[in-house]
């Protein structure tokens, strides 16, 4: 299929029942971007980039209207609103490649600009796909919200985080950047403590490269953010 019939699918309504997969070019296309990361490689081929593209935005089109039936908040994001560019800021970084070598995309009240609890799937082959959700690095008052709901709503925190599909999927919820020390304000003996070190919220799930390019592809990816509604709707609603 080419560029120009892939873009004529992403504009015609979608069934919501179909399900997407990643075309296998598309994975050939990031794989050969991971070893050619420099701009001459990738201006030589921009067709084929532009068609990982679009190939990438139909199965994202697919996940908004699957999102959109269980939270009326998602159903009018655009696909524009949540892919995320392939073009790095290098600026800050010490890596220079110019490129991401992963397609990625995020799924919250008002797009992927919006600093909000939301949904996020990384498509990248060799093992690196990955399927999640949570909120990263909330600003101070937001975090201090998020703190205060789990302390005052412990049980309903835990019951959400320790559900057996859940835990299944996800595995216990964990943060790497969690304070040493409780934060101001709380306790070490307080029943939440563990979480309210935390200043990040996240899960997440990593998928095989097998499954990409089958149509299980879709629901494995709508069936885990499923699973993360009620976090998303825990920490959504400590900042409202």
């Amino acid at each position: 299929m080419g560029y120009s019939s892939i873009i004529s699918e992403i504009h015609a309504p979608i069934d919501q029942n179909i399900s997407v997969m990643i075309q296998p070019k598309t994975l050939t296309f990031l794989r050969q971007l991971k070893r050619n990361n420099n701009k001459p490689w990738f201006d030589a081929h921009k067709d084929r980039y532009l068609e990982a593209k679009a190939d990438f935005e139909a199965l994202t089109e697919r996940l908004i209207a699957g999102l959109g039936k269980n939270d009326p908040a998602l159903e009018a994001l655009r696909v524009k609103d949540c892919v995320f560019r392939i073009y790095k800021d290098v600026r800050f970084s010490h890596d220079k490649t110019p490129y991401k070598v992963h397609l990625a995309a995020g799924f919250n009240r008002g797009g992927k600009k919006v600093h909000y609890p939301g949904y996020y799937f990384h498509l990248e082959p060799g093992g690196n796909t990955y399927c999640g959700g949570g909120i990263w690095h909330p600003d101070a008052p937001e975090l201090k919200k998020i703190r205060q709901e789990i302390d005052y709503n412990h049980d309903e925190f835990l019951s959400i985080i320790r559900n057996r599909k859940f835990l299944r999927l996800f595995g216990p919820l964990e943060d790497e950047d969690a304070l040493m020390r409780p934060p101001q304000g709380y306790q070490e003996d307080n029943a939440a403590i563990v979480y309210l070190k935390f200043r990040n919220y996240i899960a997440g799930t990593a998928f095989g490269d097998e499954i990409l390019t089958t149509p299980a592809l879709t629901k494995k990816i709508l069936d885990a953010f499923s699973t993360l509604k009620p976090l998303i709707d825990f920490l959504g609603r400590a900042l409202e």
